[in-house]
């Protein structure tokens, strides 16, 4: 009997800006750049990466390299595809253990 597989995308599951913004508040918190950059990256294939990038005004090809598990973009970057997904970025303090 052979097991068959599927491949995992999470790009197929962020349907609604609601989901978009839980999925993208909780790879901020992970405060892991790569992780970041892909969560990013995700989100814009979900959202289709060709008219995504005409959309905020970049290429294609340099978005997926600024947005892969690799890349490192640009705070400007960054702050052009949030404002195209329809978000800013804001800073909350962070939680302090109890001593």
């Amino acid at each position: 009997m052979t097991l068959e597989t599927h491949t995992y995308d999470t790009a197929e599951f962020l349907e609604t800006e609601e989901g978009i913004a839980a999925y993208l508040s909780e790879v901020f918190a992970s405060g892991d750049p790569a992780f970041i950059a892909d969560g990013l990256g995700v989100v814009a294939r979900a959202r289709g990466m060709t008219q995504f990038a005409k959309d905020a005004g970049l290429s294609r090809e340099n978005l997926y390299r600024a947005l892969s598990p690799k890349g490192n973009p640009e705070l400007a970057t960054l702050m052009q595809v949030l404002a195209t997904l329809g978000f800013r970025l804001s800073v909350t303090p962070i939680e302090q253990a109890p001593a």
